[in-house]
């Protein structure tokens, strides 16, 4: 009976082989699975315990006829590498054949497969069969090593070559098959794969780099393989082990049990083999490798790890193995730390590893809380779904969560959704793993008891709709209840309610109906990051379209009740108004509502006269006009005649609130409709030429009135002068038209320019800023913009341009100054008014500079003006008038060298001002603003710039040296302030000219009677020698002189072999190519940016409400990768 199980082994192996062969004209599966399938029958034993039908495993191969498949394409002179290397679908043949060759010859065909391993690094190397056992693998990697440093290999691995594109592929796929072929006998004989590992081993510890490739993905793929095997013999294992069970019950202990134990025995041993290769690989590969400086290797041993864990988790599931994914988590290559992270994915997917995970959880929690904030999106991304799978399991508590609810308003999207899905899951649905029921929660429940739980979270934002609509963005795609539209408008008007509502989440439930109804029609609800145009498929435009049809429907009958109940609360009003604009409005006609219809209207036109908020009156104003134009036929009259009666009905209020303040009543109401009309005014021409007369007349004989009031008055005149210029025909304007025209033009401008010399006035007073202030600005600069000369120039509407004069000029850029000048503090403080966005110092900047790029005024007095304020108000100040430089670089026609250098002299007279009035320790303040102009100013001539206005850089020089040289040594620090930062940007020709000329210009010049005073031009002297030098360097480089390498450094010619397979400590190459990883470090260092949206950081501390705790929003850069000493 022994003798039959050996047969039986033997037979299996032969009938394989041959199955093989008639099959290997098809392509073969990748690692091993198609080894499995084809071990099916192996693995299943005999139900009553039988033994025999070991005898025969597998099934007897059926003949096929025809030639075998190397006739197909194969030739006798194909090698193995030649199937690697070309032949992919051949391995299968090619490793059979081998395998015959083995059996026969063992010797010869491992030399053989060594050559092949030494050629897929690329190397040519001869072995000799007959000294084969005298030859020391050290001794064969060293000489390997040599040819390398030699140039004498070629790099297949790193191909872009086309019949290279699968190497990679076809070498794993070789190893596998090899593996999987020999695992009946060649695999144990501990000759074959002892050899083949000692070489992986030692060519993972060399310095070339494609060695180190080749032999890791050899070496990991054996284990994977190895483990492959190892499952199959498990299974064997507890087949024969069944099978023994079987036979002890029946007490039977003949024969067949001692084949039993026998045939068990050897298995067990079998397996312990394969676990002591995988170990061998690991200690002695593995261990260096998951630390390479190339971070592919680092990438493909963690990935490979991952995998192991996994699918062998009896050997690989320990903390011994564990720690190495936790100590990659703090890699510096974002893609080995998105690989790290998706392995420790996929282990925590499975419920049975978790309670093996405990200590590693809590040794490495705090770092996978960490990496949701990473630098790199598609890391960040990653953790948050490991996360994810940390909350089904329990193992985070919401202490440890409070950092991430921060990320619900970061940047990138991604970012957003991932963090919003977790919300979800945790918050919302509350997807939990339970150890006795399984999953609770989940999408099961009720839309009100999802939505209960969302407006617990919007609970937190009460005054800030920003940061309620970035939660709403987030969540939206995973919470189905928020396109619950019939839900969400019962709830509203307290129809059965399950939750009783509070004014707050009322609130917070109409904002998210607005926003949920908005995301449903495709429109966007936050910022973009972008402002490309979204285009849709015609699946998409119809999925959006049936969105639409289902909110119309499902608020057809609810809308005016809605309207009705909420119509007052100035909080609700607004997002319930302008949800018209997302309706079908034909439904209404179609399913004969048009009752309904006209309520709205109705409710929309009296929230208009109910209110006198902005945002209310916006979205009133909109929501009319869209029914004014979408609807159809006796609808749209029904809409454009009511926005008609609202128009003249503000009229009539308007005159009676003038009539109001001529006899000195209150200016509430006058304000109140300045305020409809302005929002009216925006969207539509509404022409009363007495009311405008009126408006004036207040402006000239009231000169008591609030500032606010002023400036809708001044507003309103402003948009009707604009409308009456729109309405004229210019080809054939009237003459009528165009005098009535003029004249209220002239009214508008005696009312700013009274202003502009008054307001200034007021200020000196101790009055500080104002909004009439910054509405006079921007108005007059628009004003100036709409009848600019060059508009008009020959046209029949010539009469209409207007330029102003200097003085005007002046007292305007005047008034803009003090204006821009007013603290951060006092910007911050008005940050929460209803009008600021239209107010505040990027209004007013964006106002003047407009004027300089339009060409309305002249540029010689306004532009320098502007450009001189570069650095001196914020960042978002600074990339307005940088803008403009760059649309005035656009025209060639600019005299850029006089616009900056006359920016840079009234900075300079502003620092010699500062200088005379502040006292030490404010100096060094004043004088890096000025200094920080020049510096930004020269850094707009970058790269191919510097070649293109050149002269214009060597203008700049020379004419600031000359102011600097006037009633010298008074302004020689206009040398070192203001000329330097612009040397660089010149050649060194032209620095050796400018150079001469400096010295020139103080050789009759006795500089020792005021040292003091000189000594910024001896300085400026040094500079220039300094940079003439270093130039002058650069340029000689060019010239052929040798320069520093870039990228890679070369290797020492003289650096002595190592007995590299007697230690595994590490590796030659982490010393010989430090200098590549302090490379990387530089690169990763670079640009770290911190992605969250710093303003809304005030508000998101709201979360702890939550159980959140607040930390710093910095981006995670990618930290330096620890080498396992705190394992």
């Amino acid at each position: 009976m022994e003798n039959a199980a050996v047969a039986s082994e033997t037979s299996v192996r032969r009938s394989k082989r041959g199955r093989v062969l008639e099959t290997s004209d098809v392509a073969p599966s990748k690692s091993g699975g198609s080894m499995e399938e084809k071990s099916t029958d192996q693995e299943q034993g005999s139900g009553d315990g039988s033994f025999d039908e070991l005898e025969e495993i597998l099934p007897k191969p059926k003949r096929k006829r025809g030639r075998p498949p190397r006739a197909a394409g194969l030739k006798e002179c194909d090698t193995l590498f030649d199937a690697v290397k070309n032949n992919g679908k051949y391995i299968q043949y090619m490793v059979k054949k081998w395998v015959e060759r083995y059996e026969a010859d063992p010797k010869s065909a491992l030399v053989e497969i060594l050559l092949m391993l030494f050629e897929t690094c690329g190397a040519k190397y001869q072995l000799g069969v007959a000294s084969f056992d005298e030859i020391n693998v050290d001794d064969v990697v060293v000489s390997l090593v040599e040819l390398a440093r030699n140039g004498m290999i070629e790099d297949h691995y790193n191909s872009k070559s086309r019949e290279l594109k699968t190497f990679k592929e076809n070498l794993a796929l070789f190893w596998d098959t090899l593996v999987l072929e020999c695992q009946n006998e060649p695999l144990f004989d501990k000759i074959l794969f002892e050899k083949c590992m000692d070489y992986v081993i030692a060519l993972s510890c060399t310095p070339p780099r494609v060695y180190r490739q080749v032999a890791s993905l050899v070496g990991l793929q054996l284990v994977t393989s190895f483990i492959t095997v190892a499952k199959i013999l498990g299974r064997q294992r507890e087949t024969t082990q069944r099978q023994l069970n079987a036979e002890k019950k029946k007490r039977n202990d003949g024969p067949r049990v001692e084949s039993l134990n026998k045939r068990l025995s050897m298995t067990h041993e079998r397996i312990t083999y394969m676990e002591e290769m995988m170990r061998k690989i690991f200690t002695g590969l593995f261990m260096h490798r998951y630390r390479d400086v190339d971070p592919d290797i680092r990438m493909s041993c963690i990935k490979s790890l991952g995998i192991w864990i996994v699918s062998y988790p009896t050997l690989f599931l320990q903390d011994l193995y564990l720690k190495y994914l936790g100590w990659t988590l703090n890699d510096k290559s974002a893609a080995v730390r998105k690989t790290s992270v998706l392995a420790l994915q996929n282990l925590y997917e499975l419920d049975d590893n978790v309670p093996s995970l405990g200590l590693f959880t809590e040794r490495f929690c705090n770092r996978m809380i960490e990496l949701a904030d990473d630098i790199d999106v598609s890391v960040a991304v990653s953790a948050i779904g490991l996360l994810k799978q940390l909350l089904r399991h329990q193992l985070l508590t919401d202490d440890e969560l409070g950092p991430l609810y921060d990320l619900l308003i970061d940047e990138p999207p991604m970012i957003r959704r991932a963090i919003g899905e977790l919300v979800y899951d945790h918050l919302i649905a509350q997807k939990v793993k339970n150890s006795q029921s399984g999953m609770s929660g989940g999408d099961n429940e009720s839309s009100e008891v999802h939505l209960g739980r969302m407006l617990q979270i919007l609970r937190e934002f009460p005054d800030d709709p920003v940061l309620s609509a970035y939660v709403i963005d987030d969540v939206w795609d995973d919470m189905k209840a928020m396109k619950d539209w019939k839900c969400i408008i019962a709830m509203l008007l307290d129809e059965n309610p399950v939750i009783g509502l509070t004014d707050v989440d009322a609130t917070n439930l109409v904002r998210l109906l607005h926003a949920s109804a908005k995301k449903a029609v495709g429109e966007k609800i936050v910022p973009a990051t972008d402002n490309r145009k979204q285009y849709y498929t015609k699946a998409q435009k119809e999925a959006l379209e049936n969105s639409r049809k289902e909110i119309t429907i499902a608020m057809m009958k609810n809308y005016p009740q809605l309207l009705r109940k909420y119509i007052a609360d100035k909080t609700k009003v607004s997002s319930l108004v302008e949800i018209v604009v997302l309706l079908k409005l034909e439904l209404y006609s179609l399913k004969r509502q048009e009752k309904n219809f006209k309520a709205i209207l109705e409710l929309i036109t009296d929230a208009f006269f109910k209110h006198g908020e902005k945002d209310t009156l916006r979205s009133c104003i909109k929501a009319i006009t869209y029914c004014s134009n979408e609807s159809q036929a006796d609808l749209r009259d029904f809409a454009q005649n009511k926005l008609k009666d609202l128009e003249n009905e503000l009229l009539t209020k308007l005159k009676s609130a003038v009539k109001e303040v001529t006899v000195g009543d209150d200016e509430y109401s006058l304000l109140v409709n300045l305020k409809r009309l302005y929002e009216l005014q925006l969207t539509k021409s509404v022409s009363n030429d007495d009311l405008y007369e009126d408006m004036a007349k207040i402006l000239r004989d009231f000169k008591d009135l609030e500032d606010e009031v002023k400036s809708f008055l001044l507003l309103n005149m402003y948009l009707h002068v604009a409308w009456c210029l729109q309405s004229i025909d210019g080809e054939n304007p009237s003459e009528t038209s165009l005098t009535a025209l003029m004249s209220k033009r002239t009214m508008l401008l005696e009312q700013l320019h009274y202003f502009i010399n008054t307001i200034p006035e007021v200020q000196k007073e101790g009055r500080g800023r104002n909004v009439l202030s910054s509405r006079v600005c921007i108005i007059l600069a628009e004003v100036w913009c709409l009848f600019k000369m060059s508009r008009y120039t020959s046209t029949k509407l010539e009469i209409l341009g207007y330029c102003p004069d200097t003085l005007i000029l002046q007292n305007f850029w005047k008034l803009c100054e003090s204006q821009l000048s007013v603290s951060d503090e006092t910007e911050d403080e008005d940050a929460n008014e209803e009008y600021i966005e239209e107010t505040n110092r990027d209004a007013i900047m964006i106002a003047a500079a407009k004027l300089v790029a339009s060409h309305t005024v002249s540029k010689d007095y306004l532009g320098p003006e502007i450009i001189s304020h570069f650095v001196m108000h914020g960042p978002s100040v600074a990339e307005i008038i940088k803008y403009l430089i760059t649309v005035l670089k656009k025209n060639e026609n600019e005299d850029l060298p006089f616009l900056f250098l006359e920016a840079l002299k009234m900075a300079y007279q502003r620092h010699l001002l500062d200088l005379s009035m502040s006292d030490y320790e404010n100096l060094t303040n004043k004088s890096s603003d000025f200094k920080e102009l020049a510096s930004r100013l020269a850094g707009t001539f970058v790269g191919a710039a510097r070649n293109k206005y050149r002269s214009e850089i060597l203008k700049i020089v020379k004419d600031g040296i000359s102011f600097a040289f006037v009633d010298a040594p008074k302004h020689l620090t206009f040398l070192e302030g203001a000329v330097l930062p612009f040397i660089p940007k010149l050649p060194p020709m032209d620095i050796a000219e400018i150079l001469k000329d400096v010295q020139r210009r103080a050789e009759n010049v006795n500089t020792d009677e005021d040292p003091s005073g000189w000594r910024p031009y001896y300085t400026f002297i040094e500079h220039l020698k300094e940079k003439y030098a270093r130039n002058e360097g650069l340029q000689d480089e060019k010239d052929g002189i040798p320069v520093r390498r870039r990228g890679r450094p070369r290797k020492d010619a003289n650096l002595q072999g190592k007995k590299l397979f007697e230690q595994q400590d590490s590796s030659d190459e982490d010393s010989i190519s430090a200098s590549e990883n302090d490379q990387d470090d530089d690169e990763d260092d670079d640009d770290e940016q911190q992605p969250l949206i710093h303003t809304f950081r005030s508000s998101v501390s709201k979360l702890r409400s939550l159980r959140v705790q607040q930390q710093e929003a910095n981006g995670q850069a990618g930290p330096s990768r620890t080498t396992g000493s705190n394992g």
